[in-house]
């Protein structure tokens, strides 16, 4: 396999994968020899006769898979990125092997005994600081794989693992699939009546794309039919598009995802119940800073009760809108966004389609990068000279104020059909300190629309936020400064690694940033005083609508994964009872639907963990005041404690011990209330 240029050594830029020689059939036999030699080296460790020493075994550990980490890296990147029919199939066989093999790993008995031993010996041996936390972390991933389980338990739970791994895999590539198949032509003046230049723009690109020049499409991309939803007064072509989103993964047919929900839902639990917890959203809450389900829904029924109240609000306002247009109709769910857009026009007259040309993407970039170098002295350039895996990738090197490297940046912001949808951070290599001074390369993928003809690709507010979120995980991987890559970068408790990412979001609407970065694709002009004071009057407008669409998607997740047990599971009625219960408004859907919410079934990361997002937002709100209380949004020295004890921390420290550092005590819920406009 000499001609496999994954094998070979990697001598691009910044040792970036040499992608334009990379085939989908490279992967298979790369894979072969990655988990090959990775399961060699751990085994070698595990034998050691040695007596275990943090050296000889926490350390050789952690050196090992070099090959499994670049290759895995580079895959696992593509299948979400830029995918095909290839990877795909790949990905299939892939997944449960992966899974396999990590979970052989952390089986292990023997190797299990010699990080216990390091850990029984800990002061004896002087560990401190991040040498004990990485024993730590590794010994509870051993306990929590079920390392000291008896045989038959173990196989059960390999078993489990593994095809949980592969339903992930089927989930993920159904949405996709539906996301593909579907658009919504329309042919002539009328079906495009009330819809901004920037929209019908990109709904010709998509039409084109998708082989149907001269016409429009509204695809089931977010930058897409959002807007649409917004705009379109044609009342039969928003339900049309609306019910054709909310049921991605429920068409029936191959790619119907609900027998796969409820699969997985039962391993779950199963899974739960052989580690010994009552279910799996007590494991899975063991391991954060909520820890427990009572704790998490706590969080969300303290959100939950005014937002609905505030909801019912706005919903009054929208109905009185229909109604004094004569409208014989109740609001419905396709009717939410067009509404609110007459009822925030008309109250702070303020226009999305006046807004969206101030924040074109290239300015939104550069706004980004400056708020990180005043924070954190960060520095990034262009270049053109590093592979990247899409035409419509881009690359900048990062450095400190001395010049010194700090990482390689990679930004992929338009949608396209090989990729999936949503926005997220990821990495090709991450840092570490332990062989040698590895620095970071990061990628953050969006599905913004991207404009026709060289126009420049303009966001809307919204879009612009999830820029600086993303940019937020980000930096929250490039800054990394731990020695031991087990720690390193985001690899912390998912409801404290959405923290970097809210938290940055903040700075976005600071009037400097707006004020020299937000300013017209057409005359240049910076965005009106008056405009920014509209978008500080109306920042929680609309914020019922949007806690309640986020919290039930929270508390839904949270009920499927206290299941106990979960045979013969019924995912559409199951997931109705439990809206049903909760007082659900009939206007709004949850904000992912079971059948595609990929946050908790792509995979278990935020699996019984969605609601990360709101425990964060008690965090970033807080923080930031952390901030306004010095009076400076950049006060250097707060900003210090942040990078020292957030961004480049990774998980060094406990998630609350880390915030302590940080801010001098734990936060409450009142900021993030003020902040939502439900106090």
């Amino acid at each position: 396999m000499t001609d496999n240029p994954l094998l070979a050594p990697w001598t691009t830029p910044f040792g970036v994968p040499p992608f334009a020689a990379i085939r989908p059939e490279h992967f298979p036999p790369a894979f072969d020899r990655a988990f090959a030699a990775h399961a060699a080296e751990v085994l070698a460790v595990a034998a050691d006769p040695a007596p275990p020493t943090f050296a000889n075994t926490v350390e050789a550990v952690e050196r090992a898979g070099d090959l499994l980490d670049r290759v895995a890296s580079a895959f696992w990147n593509l299948t979400a990125a830029d995918t095909n029919d290839a990877l795909q199939a790949i990905e299939h066989d892939v997944a449960p092997r992966s899974a396999k093999h990590f979970t052989d790993i952390y089986m292990n008995e023997a190797l299990y005994q010699r990080f216990d031993a390091v850990w029984s010996e800990r002061e004896a041996l002087g560990l401190a600081g991040e040498r004990l936390r990485v024993v730590e972390r590794y010994r509870q991933a051993f306990l929590r794989a079920g390392v000291q389980l008896p045989r038959d338990k173990k196989e059960r739970l390999a078993a489990i693992v593994q095809r949980l791994s592969t339903l992930g895999t089927t989930f993920s590539q159904n949405v996709l699939a539906d996301e593909k198949a579907y658009a919504l032509i329309l042919d002539g003046r009328d079906d495009l009546a009330g819809l901004p230049d920037f929209l019908v723009a990109a709904m010709a690109r998509a039409a084109a794309d998708r082989g149907h020049p001269g016409k429009h499409a509204v695809t089931l991309s977010r930058s897409i039919i959002e807007p649409f939803l917004t705009f379109s007064p044609r009342r039969d072509l928003r339900e049309t598009a609306f019910e054709a989103w909310i049921r991605r993964g429920e068409n029936g047919g191959a790619t119907d995802n609900r027998a796969v929900v409820a699969e997985m839902v039962a391993l779950r639990a199963e899974r739960a119940a052989l580690l010994g917890y009552p279910s799996f959203a007590h494991f899975k809450l063991d391991d954060t800073m909520a820890k427990t389900p009572d704790r998490v829904r706590a969080l969300l029924e303290a959100v939950w009760k005014p937002a609905v109240a505030k909801a019912a609000r706005e919903r009054d306002d929208l109905q009185a809108i229909v109604d004094a247009e004569g409208g014989d109709f109740r609001i419905a769910p396709w009717d939410w966004r067009y509404y609110a857009e007459k009822v925030r026009r008309a109250r702070y007259a303020l226009d999305e389609a006046e807004l969206k040309p101030y924040f074109q993407l290239d300015r939104m970039i550069e706004a980004a990068f400056d708020v990180a170098t005043r924070l954190f002295g960060i520095r990034f350039t262009p270049r053109s000279d590093v592979p990247v895996y899409h035409p419509q990738v881009r690359a900048w090197e990062v450095t400190d104020q001395a010049g010194a490297p700090v990482g390689l940046f990679l930004g992929d912001y338009f949608a396209r059909t090989s990729k999936r949808s949503g926005a997220w951070m990821s990495s090709f290599r991450t840092q570490e300190k332990l062989a040698a001074d590895i620095r970071p390369i990061i990628v953050n993928v969006m599905n913004f629309a991207e404009p026709a003809g060289g126009s420049p690709a303009l966001l809307s507010f919204d879009d612009a936020r999830t820029l600086f979120h993303e940019f937020g995980h980000a930096l929250h991987g490039l800054l990394s400064n731990v020695t031991y890559p087990h720690l390193a970068g985001t690899a912390v408790s998912p409801d404290f690694v959405e923290l970097p990412s809210q938290l940055y979001e903040h700075w976005l609407e600071q009037p400097e940033i707006l004020s020299r970065f937000a300013r017209h694709a057409r005359t240049g002009e910076p965005i009106p005083q008056a405009l920014i004071d509209k978008l500080k009057a109306a920042r929680t407008f609309n914020q019922g609508f949007a806690t309640v669409e986020y919290t039930s998607s929270a508390l839904v997740d949270l009920d499927f994964h206290l299941l106990c047990a979960a045979d013969q599971l019924d995912v559409a009625a199951f997931e109705r009872e439990a809206l049903d219960k909760i007082g659900m408004p009939r206007e709004i859907v949850m904000r992912h639907r079971t059948p595609h919410f990929a946050h908790v079934f792509s995979g278990d990361h935020y699996s019984a963990g969605y609601y990360s997002y709101l425990w964060s937002e008690v965090l970033d709100a807080d923080a930031f005041r952390a901030f306004l209380d010095t009076g400076d949004p950049f006060d250097p020295a707060t900003a210090a404690k942040l990078k020292t004890f957030v961004y480049a921390a990774g998980n060094t420290r406990a998630p609350d011990e880390a915030y302590t550092a940080f801010r001098g005590r734990l936060p409450t819920i009142d900021a993030l209330l003020e902040k939502r406009g439900l106090v």
